[in-house]
C-alpha cells in the first residue's frame, strides 16, 4: 500500500518575489526550485555538495541548494540565476561571461556567476587570487577556468567604472 506523500506549503522569497509552493516534505531546495517552481537555471550536479552546479545565494551568501531544505530558508532572500539580471539588462558578470566565452556547455555557469556576484558584492576589488579562491567550490569540466577568471575581472572593472561614474 502506497503511503501518502507529506506536503509542505510555505512562503519563500525568491528573486525578490514571495511565492508559496506546495512541495513534498523530503525535497531539497534544489528540487523545489527546479521541479515545483520551474526555475531550471539552478542545476542538478553531484547532489553531494561538491560541484557548485546548484549554487544559489541565500541573503547574498553562496549556498549549495542540494544540501539545503526549503524550510531552512523561510524569511530569507533566495537568489537564483534567473534573478541575476535587472529587467532586460544583463548583469555585468553575465555580459563579461558572454563576451569572453567563459561558458562552454553552460551547465556550471549559473553557479559560477552567483559565486562571483557574492564575491563582488562583498569585495568590490578582489585580485585574481581572491577570485580563484571564491570560485574554488565550483567545478567545470569544459574549460581551463582562465576565461572564467578573466570574465570576473572584466565585470569587476565594469562595476567599478559604473560606481565611479555615479559619484
Amino acid at each position: 500500500m502506497d503511503r501518502p506523500v507529506t506536503r509542505r506549503c510555505m512562503p519563500l522569497r525568491i528573486n525578490g518575489e514571495t511565492v508559496q509552493p506546495a512541495f513534498a516534505a523530503h525535497k531539497t531546495l534544489l528540487e523545489v526550485l527546479r521541479e515545483d517552481l520551474g526555475l531550471t537555471g539552478t542545476k542538478h550536479g553531484c547532489e553531494l555538495g561538491e560541484c557548485g552546479a546548484c549554487l544559489v545565494l541565500l541573503d547574498g551568501e553562496p549556498v549549495l541548494s542540494c544540501l539545503l531544505m526549503p524550510q531552512d530558508c523561510a524569511g530569507r532572500e533566495i537568489t537564483t540565476i534567473e534573478g541575476l539580471r535587472d529587467g532586460p539588462e544583463l548583469h555585468p558578470l553575465q555580459r563579461a561571461f558572454a563576451e569572453l566565452g567563459a561558458a562552454q556547455c553552460g551547465y556550471c555557469t549559473p553557479g559560477f556567476l552567483l559565486a562571483a556576484k557574492a564575491l563582488l558584492d562583498r569585495e568590490p576589488q578582489p585580485d585574481r587570487a581572491r577570485i580563484v579562491e571564491a570560485l574554488s567550490g565550483n567545478l567545470c569540466r569544459c574549460t581551463g577556468y582562465l576565461k572564467i577568471f578573466e570574465a570576473v575581472e572584466r565585470a569587476r572593472d565594469a562595476l567599478s567604472a559604473a560606481h565611479t561614474a555615479e559619484e
